[in-house]
């Protein structure tokens, strides 16, 4: 059975920092294009990072150079540092994984908020 745990998630001040960490169980997660995904009330879920098996990457435009996805296949992890957060950031945050199927974490919760 595949599951993807996503955790870090929560409430932090504008400018703030969190981490964000998907932790993978039931694939062969080397293998695996990781990336996270968000979705924000009323809007449709859009692709935030991902990171390939060979650890190539990809931002959307909104967080480059303030958000960094990293993963460590040892221990079957994908994680996001989120720096500079920002209002607009404020969304449910979701883990996925890709190959050939795609699987999808419950999702974590972002609020940024003064």
């Amino acid at each position: 059975q595949v599951q993807l745990g996503e955790s870090g998630g929560g409430l932090v001040q504008p400018g703030g920092s969190l981490r964000l960490s998907c932790a993978a169980s039931g694939i062969t997660f080397s293998i695996y294009k990781m990336g996270w995904y968000r979705q924000a009330p009323g809007k449709e879920r859009e692709l935030v990072a991902s990171i390939t098996n060979s650890g190539s990457t990809n931002y959307v435009d909104s967080v480059k150079g303030r958000f960094t996805i990293s993963r460590d296949n040892a221990k079957n992890t994908v994680f996001l540092q989120m720096n500079s957060l920002k209002p607009e950031d404020t969304a449910v945050y979701y883990c996925n994984a890709y190959y050939v199927y795609q699987y999808w974490g419950q999702g974590t919760q972002v609020t940024v908020s003064s």
